[in-house]
């Protein structure tokens, strides 16, 4: 076997919903010299036969299949498997462009001193409406700052990262779940520059399944308490701006969470989205005004 170029590191626990896309926009990137390391944790809902399929088709597939481990577990096991100096980080709720390993591996091999590279995402609902575009910070020192401050600075599924920088930081922890990306940027910042590129590179879907949606709130302890070490071991002090993105147990949380969706597809003139937004805000909170104010500003296109 020849080494590949890339590796596509996919972790898989029951996304039987959404795998096929997310497996298709893999295959059908226009880099081919790549492998795709896909781990089935565990999965119960028929998304193993489905990965086993694709992997019967196409060769780049190395698909692994196991008990439930978590997903730091799957993340480090592909690490150790991982042939290429490259690895692509893929989730599989969320769908990557045809350009995007083309144009992150250009990047990678420009840039020598960029240890790991994250874009632009789309952000996408359950039902794939566009929202907005991620909050993106581009230069390595912003990046950083942003970091810092406990605001995820890369999208998780847009990074590709050199296989060598993340075996030498001992590559994800357990004990920084579920806030081990943010971890992984700052320790990478470390020892190299971390960075964004301009480019849209991935859909990134939000829904209620998803791990930030789940464990949100000891998500935003983990962040506070990973932040504070890393700032102190660096000796500076940077402003915590890191804030709840997903909604909680509570009512008033949902209606808060659903109504910030239906604003961004607002700004980004999504107005049948927002609408559809409203609704839902209304029908979690009728007796607050947001929604209904959400649902007149759709409905005449005017803020």
């Amino acid at each position: 076997m020849t080494t590949p170029l890339i590796s596509v590191l996919m972790p898989v626990y029951n996304a039987k919903k959404y795998i096929v896309a997310a497996v298709e926009s893999i295959l059908n990137q226009t880099f081919t010299d790549f492998e795709f390391i896909i781990i089935n944790d565990g999965s119960n809902d028929g998304s193993l036969a489905i990965l086993e399929k694709y992997a019967q088709q196409d060769k780049r597939i190395r698909l692994i299949i196991r008990e439930n481990k978590g997903l730091v577990a799957s993340l480090n096991e592909g690490i150790a498997l991982a042939r290429a100096p490259l690895i692509a980080r893929m989730d599989a709720d969320d769908v990557s462009l045809p350009d995007r390993l083309a144009v992150q591996k250009a990047y990678m091999d420009n840039n020598p001193g960029v240890n790991c590279i994250g874009g632009v995402s789309r952000v996408i609902d359950s039902q794939g409406r566009f929202l907005i575009h991620t909050d993106t910070s581009f230069g390595s020192k912003k990046v950083e700052e942003m970091a810092l401050s406990g605001r995820t600075p890369i999208t998780h599924p847009t990074a590709m990262m050199r296989t060598d920088s993340l075996r030498l930081v001992g590559g994800y922890k357990e004990q920084n779940f579920p806030a081990e990306d943010l971890a992984l940027w700052l320790e990478l910042s470390e020892i190299g520059e971390i960075n964004n590129i301009e480019d849209v590179l991935l859909e990134y879907r939000i829904h209620d399944a998803s791990i930030s949606t789940m464990f949100h709130e000891d998500q935003l302890d983990k962040i506070r308490e990973i932040c504070t070490s890393a700032c102190r071991k660096r000796g500076v002090e940077v402003e915590f701006k890191a804030t709840v993105g997903r909604p909680g147990v509570t009512r008033k949380s949902k209606f808060e969470v659903v109504l910030r969706h239906g604003w961004w597809a607002f700004g980004s003139k999504q107005w049948r989205t927002s609408a559809i937004y409203a609704v839902k805000s209304i029908t979690i909170m009728p007796f607050l005004d947001g929604g209904w104010r959400l649902l007149l500003c759709s409905f005449f296109r005017r803020g």
